[in-house]
């Protein structure tokens, strides 16, 4: 084994951190910056290469022990190396290059939303009973997460792996949810003849132990449904266990705060990318009447559902679609919010942006280097970005989600 002493430079997108060797660049997992290490080279490429850690010679003042056993063996986590607060800074670098990648270097400072460093994430998808391993095909029968929250922990705890269904499932388990634990299994369970794929346990007020009671597992039938009610800050929002909702309640609260404070009261509103309307079900107390845009007719239903009894007009269409068919239609909008997929808006929806004259833009994204490609097009049409935000909704990870504050000049 050839292995190399090299200094550590920045983190980049993805959570390695960087180091050159006659001028090629080397990615390194588990590393900080202004680190000295002893690296093997584990892959070639024409253009970099990828390294492990041998020895850690000078290590970082912000590295620390991971509290996690399963660390580095199972994929979820890839910063828990590194003290919380300094992983921010570090999520927050990351940031900023993505849009100074686009040519644009924000003036206003980066600000960060964050909530518990542990304990926080409340949906989980297991493979085979456990999580995906860092690498290969093969999943880490876990007993314990520290990311999750509390009601998916007392079900990692409380079920052996081999007693957990089988193939891919679904699971959302938080304090802040009506129904404490709900699973939605795709392939039935490990062992078990004609398990029904749907299943919902308990409520707020149950133990587990009481739903274990219940034949946990044995094949009953509980639930036909695969809802789960969230208590956001006072509002409830039902959606699709299968379906997207945010993993972190804590931090995703602090964003309703400050889109609550960040946009003006007005007549209508446009939410863009709607979902179940979780963004609607708030906008609808400070706008007279909201119209959602949303492709995902499951999530549509929900959002009907959460929208019961407030003004609102909903549409079934990419946005794309929306754009060549509908918008003309629509009323003049005081302020939009968007939260596209990770691939960004669709051009057509940043290019009717650019054109309208909506003053406030409210812009959500699980993907820097898209949001700040669209936020491009809106500022060389004429916005400003106002405030730019790190939406801690990971720690312990590199993923980043942002929010930016754009204001029609």
């Amino acid at each position: 084994m050839n292995t190399e002493i090299v200094t550590t430079e920045k983190t980049v997108f993805g959570g390695n951190t960087i180091a050159r060797i006659d001028s090629k660049t080397v990615f390194i997992p588990f590393s900080l910056p202004g680190e000295t290490l002893s690296i093997n080279i584990v892959q070639h490429k024409n253009d970099y290469d990828n390294a492990e850690i041998v020895k850690i010679i000078e290590p970082s003042p912000y590295r620390i022990d991971p509290p996690c056993k399963y660390y580095g063996l199972c994929g979820g986590c890839n910063m828990m190396h590194i003290a919380p607060e300094y992983q921010r800074e570090l999520r927050k670098q990351m940031l900023f290059d993505a849009y100074k990648s686009n040519k644009i270097e924000p003036s206003c400072e980066i600000e960060t939303v964050f909530g518990p460093d542990y304990n926080y994430r409340a949906r989980f998808q297991l493979n085979q009973g456990g999580l995906s391993q860092r690498s290969g095909n093969n999943v880490v029968k876990i007993k314990e997460c520290l990311c999750a929250e509390k009601p998916v922990n007392q079900f990692f705890a409380e079920t052996e792996p081999e007693k957990r269904p089988s193939g891919r499932c679904h699971i959302f388990g938080s304090e802040k949810a009506s129904e404490k634990l709900v699973i939605e299994a795709e392939n039935g369970l490990s062992g078990k003849n004609g398990v029904t794929n749907n299943r919902q346990f308990g409520n707020k007020s149950k133990k587990l132990k009481n739903i274990k009671q219940n034949h946990y597992f044995s094949g009953t039938i509980l639930s036909p449904e695969n809802t789960v009610t969230a208590l956001i800050k006072d509002q409830k929002i039902e959606f699709d266990v299968r379906g997207f909702f945010q993993s972190n309640l804590f931090v995703f609260e602090k964003v309703i705060d400050l889109m609550e404070k960040l946009l003006p009261r007005g007549e209508n509103v446009l939410d863009m990318y709607a979902g179940c309307g979780s963004f609607s079900v708030f906008l609808a107390e400070k706008f007279s009447n909201v119209v959602l845009v949303e492709h995902n007719r499951d999530a549509l239903v929900f959002a009907e559902k959460n929208l019961s009894g407030k003004t609102h007009t909903s549409y079934g269409l990419s946005g794309e679609n929306w754009v060549k068919t509908c918008a003309s239609s629509c009323p003049s909008f005081d302020a939009c919010v968007i939260d596209p997929p990770r691939s960004g808006a669709e051009k057509a929806v940043i290019d009717y942006l650019c054109k309208s004259d909506i003053p406030v833009i409210f812009y959500v994204s699980c993907n820097p280097a898209t949001q700040a490609r669209d936020a491009k097009g809106l500022i060389n049409a004429g916005y400003s970005l106002e405030r730019l935000f790190l939406l801690d909704f990971y720690p312990n990870t590199s993923h980043i989600e942002s929010l930016a504050l754009f204001i029609k000049s």
